[in-house]
């Protein structure tokens, strides 16, 4: 590890746009500096894991990390990468929101601590509740043109033709955005704003706002990074479920840990150096590993692996270790018998199901009937009499023959039978 963090940032592919003196303002000391979140959810996605991460690497080089939760600005509506006007949240489902953001990031930072570098958590609701539009619009608005706020590039595309137009509702966002880096440097002494790339004309209305009411000699940074892309040019963060969640309850850990399992090679490479605290030797090492034999997705698995163990635990990723074995893997009857319900069902999401009673299992299922009779799991009596003379049919990932019966003892959690054939395809049994 290297002794200043914007070199480190830079080899990691971590920053996109940087104001002249950030970087040196960070080597020589310790020094407060501030991401936003937005509450449009009661949870983060994996789209907020870089400005997280980016709070933690300040941790590490001993900077003093604040966290912002936008209480007041999520009332309005970031424009930024918007090509129209964001539905507004009413106070009850903002303050959840907010309650979900503040729960999800003290899993990275610990607020609680009493260290001089100690993260701090603060609400923009707490100093913006009391402003009123008058003195806002005198103190504040008086102090950046509407000329400067209209070269913003985030204001510009809306008003050059895509979506609606903007309402002055957003276009007051960059302000109240500014103003919150104006009252963090003025009271707590932050003096770095970060945030995506898309965020670069807020933050510097921000560092603006600061030389314009703090005096000329009034110092401020910005630095954004890279909004994080697939190679593909499709969305980052998205499955066909739809958004990664930082949630286990949104997101198991077994489908968090597929997710990055499936990163394609070209992203990989990238995302470990952004996404992992693993160091430029141990990276270059496991990528030139990765390199000498593709098909063995060492670089997926272990980005993976650190990903899921620094959102979840260690446990989480033992699990869903577990559960890929079971999926794509050689795996016994035990390791099945294991499984919760919802494990078992999200495993094998997507997999042909069929119904029969209990009385049908109590009895002894035969295998013709188990396979084709009373599921259709296969076209015919013949053809499940033709796999199970090639020794192709398991239950529960035990081979069988033509004479075997399912009972009760091959139900798993009393209820779910796995049955395979061949290597590839899958069958689930639910007795009812």
């Amino acid at each position: 590890m290297s002794d200043n963090i914007v070199e480190e940032l830079r080899w990691r592919g971590m920053v996109q746009d940087i104001m002249p003196g950030t970087e040196e303002q960070l080597t020589k000391e310790s020094t407060a500096a501030y991401i936003g979140f937005d509450p449009t959810a009661d949870s983060l996605h994996i789209g907020s894991l870089v400005p997280i991460i980016l709070l933690v690497h300040l941790k590490k080089y001993g900077h003093k990390p604040y966290a912002l939760v936008g209480g007041a600005t999520g009332m309005i509506g970031d424009p930024s990468g918007k090509s129209e006007d964001r539905n507004l949240l009413d106070e009850a489902a903002l303050e959840k929101n907010v309650a979900g953001i503040k729960r999800v990031l003290s899993r990275f930072l610990d607020f609680n601590s009493t260290a001089s570098t100690a993260p701090v958590l603060v609400n923009n609701y707490d100093w913006m509740k009391d402003f009123s539009f008058i003195a806002f619009a005198r103190d504040i608005g008086k102090r950046i043109t509407v000329n400067y706020m209209m070269a913003k590039d985030s204001v510009k595309k809306r008003f050059s033709g895509e979506g609606e137009g903007m309402s002055f509702t957003e276009f007051t966002y960059q302000l109240i955005q500014g103003y919150d880096f104006y009252y963090l440097w003025k009271n707590n002494n932050v003096l770095l704003q970060m945030g995506g790339s898309d965020q670069w004309g807020n933050i510097t209305t921000g560092t603006e706002l600061i030389r314009r009411m703090g005096g000329e000699s009034a110092k401020a940074f910005a630095m954004t990074c890279p909004l994080i892309t697939k190679a593909d040019g499709s969305k980052f963060g998205k499955s066909e479920g739809g958004n990664i969640w930082l949630d286990a309850d949104k997101t198991s850990p077994y489908k968090f840990y597929q997710f990055w399992l499936n990163t394609a090679d070209a992203d990989a490479e990238r995302y470990i150096k952004i996404f992992t605290f693993l160091g430029k030797d141990e990276i270059d090492k496991i990528i030139a590993e990765h390199n000498e034999a593709p098909h063995l997705r060492v670089l997926q698995r272990r980005l993976a692996e650190e990903v899921t163990t620094f959102v979840h635990s260690k446990e989480d990723l033992e699990n869903a270790i577990a559960a890929s074995d079971i999926l794509f893997g050689k795996s016994t009857s035990e390791d099945l018998k294991k499984l919760s319900n919802e494990q078992f069902l999200e495993i094998f999401e997507g997999v042909p199901q069929a119904t029969v009673s209990k009385a049908d299992v109590a009895g002894g299922l035969s295998m013709i009937d188990a396979l084709s009779g009373k599921t259709g799991f296969l076209a015919s009596n013949g053809e499940a009499r033709r796999e199970l003379k090639a020794n192709a049919v398991s239950v529960n990932k035990d081979k069988v023959q033509e004479e075997y019966k399912i009972t009760e003892a091959d139900l798993i959690n009393g209820k779910f039978v796995l049955i395979g054939k061949g290597k590839k395809n899958n069958y689930i049994l639910i007795a009812e």
